[in-house]
């Protein structure tokens, strides 16, 4: 009223009546979304860190991205030397599945595998096949769950002249079964010639007889 006492609003209703007022979506349509918040926030936090690991790196900033990119070149380096890292077998990753199958049945499905240019499988099933006969012929015991490593061990010490190259096709099984590298047509051929050679070997029973007691006197 003109002339009259003025109205006055105590505080606490007054500003409850601004935020009711501003809370309203018309002074809203022009805020950043969820995703640019976020982000904002993100940025605003990596930059504090920056800052505060600018401030004792040795020569500041500059410093700091310094030793950034020599940790990004270490890494790199790294995995081009090292390569891919290799999983380690578990105790269930014997060489064989659990259906059996002969030597003769590897061979074939190692051949097949080849003609098909599928070298990562054709290069397992050729060492399976290479075990498979070892066991047939009893040069080694057949055991469940046994490795690649564990087989060409045990068939080394009868097979002396050719413990290098099983070790060798172990260690291509192990490639390519666990350290995801693939199958090669060279890798292949290689352990394809082994198994022939391998199936002419004569066993040396004797002298692993007497390398396991240790060439006692009598």
């Amino acid at each position: 009223m003109s002339g009259g006492v003025p109205v006055t609003i105590p505080r606490v209703p007054a500003r409850e009546a601004a935020e009711d007022e501003l809370s309203k979506a018309v002074y809203h349509q022009n805020d950043p979304g969820l995703l640019q918040r976020a982000l904002s926030w993100l940025w605003r936090n990596f930059a504090d860190l920056m800052d505060s690991a600018s401030g004792v790196a040795p020569g500041g900033a500059v410093g700091l991205v310094t030793v950034i990119v020599l940790v990004v070149v270490l890494v790199v380096v790294l995995r081009l030397r090292l390569g891919k890292l290799r999983a380690q077998p578990t105790a269930d990753s014997g060489l064989f599945a659990e259906t059996p199958r002969t030597a003769a049945e590897h061979r074939t499905a190692a051949e097949e595998h080849a003609r098909n240019g599928a070298w990562t499988v054709a290069v397992q099933e050729r060492m399976r096949a290479i075990v498979r006969a070892l066991e047939e012929r009893a040069v080694i015991d057949p055991r469940p769950g046994r490795t690649a490593d564990e087989a060409v061990v045990d068939a080394g010490r009868h097979l002396p002249d050719h413990a290098a190259a099983l070790r060798d096709a172990a260690r291509t099984f192990d490639d390519v079964t666990y350290g995801n590298r693939p199958g090669s047509p060279e890798a292949y051929a290689a352990l394809r010639h082994l198994d022939t050679q391998v199936e002419r070997a004569k066993p040396r029973f004797a002298e692993a007889a007497a390398g396991a007691t240790g060439g006692a006197r009598p």
